[in-house]
């Protein structure tokens, strides 16, 4: 158990790979658990500052593998959701940039995978679709608050009751991707970006990841909550790092302390 996902380091960066090429990285009950194994894994990893998550063989994920469904009673099918729903878990609450590197399709859980990221970088022929209702399903994987965050409540409505094929191009016009590039450059750019920001400060970006993941709420309530962000995050070796760096003009080198 383990090689449905795999794992590489780029310094500060791991890359995490979905790994089933000749099922197009369809997820089934095993890569669920892998994958958010190796997302917390990473997470928890204090030589680790970003993480890109990307699909091997030239797919991204095709969704969830239908000859691993069957019609069963909820106690059943419900560790299965939750298995799924744990990744974007480790996604959103792990406190670690996230960036989505994609090429070819990205359907159903595929396309909620890489919207649970926080930065998608997509190749201009890559596809992207719902596809949920294909199979009499709705969606899962945090796409009811990922997807309505990027484009919009009205045109997530329309995304998931109509859904259709998007091309990489018109989901990046609907704001749904963050960057296009050539086909068969998608993880280098990630890893790309995974690097600067790595060098980042980690507490403010972990900081920044939960204010955000709390969105909408109430505009009162996130003031007092910036009050509190700012007034811890005065009182670390970052900010002191970050200002002698501006001063002697240099780059600061921060250590999530």
């Amino acid at each position: 158990m383990g090689s449905c996902v795999l794992c590489e380091d780029h310094g500060a960066v791991r890359v995490v790979a979905l790994n089933r090429p000749a099922k197009r990285n369809a997820i089934d009950l095993e890569l669920r658990v892998v994958l958010a194994q190796r997302l917390e894994a990473a997470m928890a990893d204090p030589q680790i500052r970003a993480i890109v998550l990307t699909g091997h063989g030239g797919t991204f994920c095709a969704g969830g593998d239908i000859s691993t469904m069957r019609r069963q009673p909820s106690e059943q099918t419900v560790p299965r959701a939750e298995a799924a729903q744990r990744v974007v878990r480790a996604v959103w609450t792990g406190g670690k940039p996230v960036i989505a590197a994609v090429e070819g399709f990205a359907f159903g859980a595929g396309t909620a995978l890489a919207l649970a990221c926080d930065r998608i970088v997509a190749s201009n022929d890559s596809v992207f679709s719902t596809t949920f209702t294909g199979v009499g399903l709705a969606g899962d994987m945090g796409i009811f608050a990922s997807l309505p965050a990027r484009v919009g409540a009205a045109q997530a409505r329309q995304l998931m009751l109509f859904p259709r094929r998007l091309p990489g191009e018109q989901a990046y016009h609907l704001g749904m991707l963050d960057e296009l590039v050539e086909p068969g450059h998608a993880l280098e750019r990630a890893v790309e970006e995974a690097g600067s920001v790595a060098e980042g400060p980690p507490l403010a970006l972990a900081e920044i990841k939960r204010m955000l993941a709390a969105w909408p709420r109430d505009p009162l309530a996130v003031l007092e909550d910036e009050v509190r962000t700012q007034a811890e995050l005065f009182d670390t070796e970052d900010f002191e790092e970050g200002v002698a760096a501006f001063h002697e003009h240099r780059k600061p080198v921060f250590r999530g302390r």
